[in-house]
């Protein structure tokens, strides 16, 4: 149990570092959002290394360490809009990541399981952003502009590079990963 949370803080601490320091691009997106050098993949390697208790507990950390680190007010001042982005733009949307293990386990627990269930977390950490953008971040849709269409290009614009990198790494680092799941059996 010590070495499950130790190493789980460890590859927490090393999420954040990455998060805060490897912006690939500098971040133009007024309301969120931002590409970085695999900062999920950690969050996912405790979720594959242990379990979905695990995963998940670690993904929620890891997005109460994001809602101090760079909260984006919501356009409205309510507090159920409020409320929304904490849930979609945060809890929900880094929590998914601690899914990765019941992916993985569904996929048969297979060297490709790696990247493929770190690829289904992202796409899901995608989902809750759209969701986000059509019901609170859509006031800044262009006139004639679709809500759901501005949601989908804006939060595509750093989503789709953040799901291509981190399952390019899991896919480089899956041999290892594997390595040290069945270490841990």
């Amino acid at each position: 149990m010590t070495k499950k949370l130790t190493t789980s803080a460890i590859m927490l601490a090393l999420s954040v570092v990455l998060s805060f320091i490897s912006k690939i691009i500098p971040a133009p997106w007024l309301q969120g959002g931002s590409i970085t050098l695999a900062s999920m993949v950690p969050i996912i390697v405790v979720s594959l290394m242990y379990d979905l208790k695990f995963g998940l507990i670690c993904s929620f950390a890891y997005s109460l360490i994001q809602i101090m680190s760079g909260f984006y007010h919501p356009p409205t001042q309510d507090f159920l809009s409020f409320t929304l982005v904490v849930l979609l733009d945060y809890v929900f949307a880094f929590g998914v990541l601690g899914l990765s293990s019941l992916f993985y386990k569904l996929l048969g627990k297979k060297i490709y399981s790696i990247p493929i269930s770190g690829a289904i977390v992202t796409i899901l950490r995608y989902i809750c952003h759209i969701f986000s953008g059509v019901l609170i971040w859509g006031v800044y849709a262009k006139e004639g502009q679709s809500v759901l269409s501005y949601s989908l290009i804006y939060n595509g614009t750093y989503m789709v590079p953040e799901i291509i990198i981190t399952t390019v790494v899991l896919a480089l680092l899956a041999g290892f990963i594997q390595k040290t799941i069945k270490k841990q059996a």
